[in-house]
């Protein structure tokens, strides 16, 4: 693929990504029915009023997946917010405070070894079940490469002259790093999130898959296709349509966050020249 069409592919997927977004957030305003209305009989294929027919308990489809993005989309963004802000934390100080670097990044660096679904189990085995685990189960799974990249763009710009003034100034490391790091680093940092949101919707909608996040009558797509994969051969829509509502908002996610990495990477090259 030549470098004008992949970067028309990463538009168009961002422009897709951006659109389901969108859906997700409003589709409670568009949705004819309430998700919990019983509008037919279960498994019900699609017709007039329901053009993708019923679920299992006779609740309209395409009215539980307008309602049911919603909580995909807040859950991973909510937990992007939380990883960033501890990882992004932690990879400043250790990458400013060389005496802080094995204090911090040593826990880190364990944790960046466990499988990301054996934190979520061990937390809802701790805690219950709820969106409050998965949100901090996600974030957890994603604070190590967060902070390892933080840090790392860090220990580059930290030895630059102005930083090493201010700190011998006596200024405090949260000034420093708001002021004269955060700015020389975001582009860097920026370029991975995409793949990293990605990630995140995919472990936010196996949580609540398997049952360790929301739980029903909750719209939402993973609990959807958990619902209603045994009448999967009578009524296919209602697991497909959140099925491919999933993959296509996890590939799109991905695929335009990569453009965006490279347009932060250009502009960057540009600016450096």
């Amino acid at each position: 693929m030549t470098r004008g069409r992949r970067r028309w592919a990463g538009r168009a997927a961002g422009a897709v990504a951006a659109l389901l977004v969108v859906v997700a957030v409003a589709g409670p305003w568009l949705a004819p029915h309430d998700p919990t209305d019983v509008v037919g009989l279960p498994f019900a294929p699609p017709g007039a009023g329901q053009p993708l027919g019923t679920d299992y308990l006779g609740a309209d489809v395409a009215s539980r997946l307008l309602h049911g993005g919603r909580t995909v989309v807040v859950l991973a963004l909510a937990a992007g917010a939380l990883a960033y802000l501890v990882g992004g934390g932690l990879g400043l100080a250790a990458g400013l405070f060389g005496r802080a670097d094995t204090v911090l990044m040593r826990p880190v660096d364990v944790l960046i070894a466990v499988p990301p679904f054996l934190v979520l189990a061990v937390l809802a085995a701790g805690t219950g079940r709820g969106a409050a685990v998965v949100v901090l189960a996600a974030a957890l799974a994603n604070v190590p490469g967060i902070a390892r990249v933080v840090r790392a763009a860090t220990l580059e710009v930290g030895v630059r002259g102005y930083v090493e003034v201010a700190l011998a100034r006596g200024e405090t490391w949260i000034r420093v790093a708001g002021r004269d790091v955060l700015p020389n680093i975001a582009a860097l940092v920026l370029t991975d999130v995409g793949s990293r949101i990605s990630a995140m919707v995919a472990m936010v909608a196996g949580a609540n898959f398997l049952g360790l996040g929301l739980q029903p009558p909750t719209a939402d797509w993973a609990l959807m296709v958990a619902e209603n994969r045994a009448g999967l051969a009578l009524q296919p829509w209602a697991v497909l349509a959140p099925a491919l509502a999933i993959a296509v908002l996890t590939i799109t996610v991905n695929l335009g966050g990569d453009e965006l990495a490279a347009r932060l990477r250009r502009a960057t090259t540009t600016v450096a020249a």
